[in-house]
């Protein structure tokens, strides 16, 4: 028997509850991985409260990330004791996730822990810095550098916003933050925001083509935020597309692709190729001020989960929410 968060839906109605586990309810799997900690990310609150129709089967341990040790394994790249990382792949929404004190998985989605990181600091990380560090991948392979200009940050008070802040800063970009909060000015600054700007100036309905601005940007907000990043972008420079927070809409114009070729790059931090998320790590352990991370990230316990799942979707919390699941 394990504890974990249980999403279930029936004629009862959709319901979030902390429960004891039986092994034998453990979906198919070749590696079995005792969890240490997890986190609560935006899709995890989603999931939790039923806000939006993100668990694709019932019922469903939430948690889109995971580290933790394995205890049984019959995949050939992990044996007994080794510490292991998991991001996105589809758990906690087809898959149980990582908000249990046990998750059973496929081996290939795993990649081992990276030895700078314990188990707590990658889940400070998790998704949120992953993506981040996906993010500025993308930016370097288009080229852009820290010389070119300014590079625009929005949803700066989340997660990704928080890691590609911090990153980009010491990596020695000239960052600027967006954010509707102006109580956490001194925070951004300390994780290296250069400047900071109202969200205000770019979530309503713009125009197709706006000054020059940004030699990128790294957007987690989407919608008329997305459009109007791409509008300012200066001609060859590239956006990074990885959030919906403001929605999945994109009201905007090609006007900025034709005649700025400016570069919209998507990033899918759910099911990049082993490679590509060993390289994501082995940056974030070279190129993150790991100082950071109590500023970034906070901890809680598996059983706060499911009354912060809502303060998450509020707005209420900063930064990463890590979850330990033993307490």
């Amino acid at each position: 028997m394990f504890q974990g968060i249980l999403i279930d839906k029936d004629d009862s109605g959709y319901r979030a509850t902390l429960q004891e586990i039986n092994d034998d309810q453990l979906p198919e799997g070749d590696v079995t991985v005792r969890v240490a900690y997890s986190t609560l990310n935006f899709k995890d609150g989603l999931a939790i409260t039923g806000s939006s129709p993100v668990v694709r089967k019932f019922p469903m341990v939430p948690g889109i990330d995971l580290a933790g040790t394995v205890e049984v394994s019959g995949h050939p790249d992990y044996k007994v004791g080794d510490q292991v990382v998991l991001n996105g792949w589809g758990v906690g929404e087809g898959h149980w996730g990582g908000l249990a004190q046990k998750a059973r998985l496929n081996g290939d989605w795993l990649i081992p822990l990276p030895k700078a990181f314990t188990a707590a600091q990658a889940m400070a990380i998790g998704t949120a810095g992953y993506t981040a560090m996906l993010s500025i991948l993308a930016l370097e392979h288009n080229g852009v550098t820290p010389d070119q200009g300014e590079v625009l940050v929005t949803g700066a008070n989340g997660g990704v916003g928080s890691f590609a802040i911090a990153l980009l800063s010491k990596l020695g970009y000239r960052v600027v933050a967006s954010t509707g909060r102006t109580s956490e000015h001194d925070y951004l600054k300390q994780l290296g925001a250069s400047e900071i700007i109202d969200r205000a100036t770019l979530s309503e309905a713009g125009k197709p083509l706006a000054k020059e601005r940004w030699a990128a940007v790294i957007d987690s907000v989407g919608s008329h935020t997305l459009a109007n990043a791409c509008a300012s972008t200066k001609a060859n420079g590239t956006v990074a597309a990885c959030g919906l927070a403001q929605g999945m809409d994109f009201p905007a114009s090609v006007a900025p692709f034709i005649l700025r070729g400016v570069t919209l790059a998507g990033i899918n931090s759910v099911t990049q190729p082993k490679a590509k998320r060993i390289l994501a790590w082995n940056r974030l352990a070279k190129d993150l001020d790991f100082a950071l991370l109590p500023l970034i990230s906070h901890e809680i316990g598996l059983c706060d989960v499911i009354e912060a799942a809502p303060r998450l979707l509020a707005g209420q919390l900063r930064g990463r929410v890590v979850v330990d699941v033993n307490r």
